[in-house]
């Protein structure tokens, strides 16, 4: 009956948290377990239920079974990414170290069999528009997550006196509802303050050292922080991994570009281009390769000239400087 019992716990977290497929899931293993015991009348009836719901249920439901409800709809904005890991520019090495905790994930039942816990708690910290968040987007669509994305400086602000409670919300979150959970700006968190907060500042993060300690490997947890130097030491050692981002050199920068432009890309050349993209992030390249192409395709154009690309890169390196 214990076994039954953690079934039935699964199915009504699920059912609470809007999740139909972690539902149909546990039925299944519920017909499972109802057919090892010989009970295959109803074993055959639970899946013949499943699969009439799920061919009659309309794909445009597909979007909304990730919704929170109560209150988690208060502390997370929830997406469906689409970026693929083969688009995001980043050096090997740190791809490799994605491509790590995706295996991982996808092999988690068999480490977790072994006594290993899966990767399941990062730290992702470098300058702004250098692939964090991105980086947890591309864990949900290869992992086939949602992704939920808590404002910790909205969260700090808005529920001051009991930001705890409300991590503990999401943390159980983490543990009933399998997804990636992404801390954006976490330094607003995760400073070594000083001053009259410190007290309360200290209270709060020690509650989110204490729910990420015992945070469930069925979900990945991520903090993205563009300040690792004024982080509390303390966090470091409770993450899994620390991975580092940098500003994308002249190669990787060209490959940002070519990217984004895609076939309006043709005959250009793009040698010699590094003075232009120096300095410049991720997400600056792309708005800068956005903007030339905007402007070719207005004059009617099929492709981006290489004086496009330059305007539109100094343009956007002045925009950033000012």
């Amino acid at each position: 009956m214990a076994g039954l019992g953690e079934h039935i716990t699964a199915m009504v977290r699920s059912h609470a948290a809007g999740d139909d497929a972690a539902f149909y899931s546990v039925a299944l293993q519920v017909a499972a377990r109802e057919a090892r015991r010989g009970h295959h009348l109803l074993a055959d009836d639970i899946k013949k239920a499943v699969d009439t719901v799920r061919q009659t249920t309309p794909r445009s439901n597909v979007t909304k079974l990730a919704q929170p409800r109560g209150d988690l709809a208060e502390l997370v904005e929830v997406s469906h990414p689409e970026v693929a890991l083969r688009d995001l520019v980043a050096p090997a090495s740190l791809v490799a170290h994605i491509k790590q905790v995706i295996g991982e994930q996808r092999q988690r039942k068999t480490l977790l069999e072994h006594g290993f816990a899966p990767a399941h708690r990062l730290l992702l910290e470098g300058p702004p528009g250098t692939g964090k968040t991105m980086t947890a987007s591309v864990l949900a669509h290869e992992l086939a997550l949602p992704m939920f994305t808590v404002r910790l400086d909205s969260l700090l602000s808005k529920y001051m006196g009991e930001t705890a409670a409300k991590l503990r919300v999401v943390f159980d979150a983490v543990a009933a509802r399998r997804g990636i959970y992404l801390f954006d700006e976490f330094d607003a968190l995760g400073a070594d303050r000083s001053g009259n907060d410190v007290g309360e500042a200290r209270r709060i993060l020690n509650s989110f050292l204490v729910f990420l300690e015992q945070a469930s490997p069925e979900s990945i947890v991520i903090a993205a922080t563009n300040h690792r130097s004024i982080l509390d030491r303390a966090l470091f050692r409770r993450f899994d991994a620390v991975l580092t981002y940098h500003l994308p050199d002249a190669r990787q920068a060209t490959t940002v570009i070519r990217l984004r432009l895609g076939s309006l890309a043709t005959g250009l050349s793009f040698a010699k281009l590094a003075e232009c993209t120096h300095g410049l992030s991720h997400a600056d390249l792309v708005k800068a390769a956005e903007a030339a192409a905007k402007g070719a395709l207005m004059r009617g154009e099929a492709s981006v000239t290489r004086e496009d690309l330059i305007e539109a890169l100094t343009a956007r390196r002045q925009a950033s400087v000012g």
